[in-house]
């Protein structure tokens, strides 16, 4: 993200003393140890600004995409087939009895 206009530099509130104060006082200790490093920094800038949902993503009418699935897709996925499927074929049953209801 680049920014339109140029900054300033002299009207932004940054105190050059306090700057070299504090860096001086981060040299001047010595670790003897080198597998202890401690690191400060201290960021002063406006917050990016968060954004929870895209734009293009549709909460009221449709699922969210790589979110949960829902019970029905849940229950596909744990049922196995030759439970979920129905166990008589109603299409041949009611051939069958509209034969019979024919036949005298």
């Amino acid at each position: 993200m680049a920014l339109s206009a140029q900054v300033n530099v002299d009207r932004l509130p940054i105190d050059l003393d306090r700057v070299e104060r504090q860096l001086k006082r981060s040299s001047e200790r010595e670790e003897v140890d080198g597998l202890r490093l401690r690191f400060s920094v201290e960021v002063y800038a406006r917050a990016p600004r968060v954004e929870l949902f895209a734009p293009d993503e549709d909460l009221q009418h449709g699922p969210v995409p790589f979110s949960a699935p829902t019970h029905q897709e849940f229950l596909q996925h744990v049922t196995p087939r030759e439970f979920s499927s129905p166990a008589m074929n109603f299409a041949a049953l009611l051939r069958l009895l509209m034969q019979k209801r024919s036949t005298p």
